[in-house]
């Protein structure tokens, strides 16, 4: 099992940057493959934002964000960031920390979320 945190939200003017953080721990948190960033906006589905893979640090980002934003972990892989530049009214969402593991096919393990606000 993985717990998830998230932190790292809150309110910036448009062109600001925040970086949210993700803390994992419980039993197989050194199993996770791969995990990511999701965000949800009012009145919108949740969609993908980024993801890093564990093993090799390999990234992938959504169009949306690419250029912008930067997904990294830290050196004892039990820590997430997402690192949000030049950032836009569009990015407004509650953001989700997510986990897959070696047995996992798809992101089964989830953060509270934490709301990022961009003003105009």
């Amino acid at each position: 099992q993985v717990q998830l945190v998230e932190s790292g939200g809150g309110l910036v003017q448009a062109g600001g940057s925040l970086r949210l953080s993700c803390a994992a721990s419980g039993r197989t948190f050194s199993s996770i493959t791969f995990m990511g960033w999701f965000r949800q906006a009012p009145g919108k589905e949740r969609e993908f934002v980024a993801r890093i893979s564990w093993g090799g640090g390999n990234t992938y980002y959504a169009d949306s964000v690419k250029g912008r934003f930067t997904i990294s972990r830290d050196n004892a892989k039990n820590t997430v960031y997402l690192q949000m530049n030049s950032l836009k009214p569009d990015d407004t969402a509650v953001y989700y920390c997510a986990a897959r593991t070696t047995s996992d096919l798809e992101y089964n393990y989830w953060g509270q979320g934490t709301q990022v606000t961009v003003s105009s």
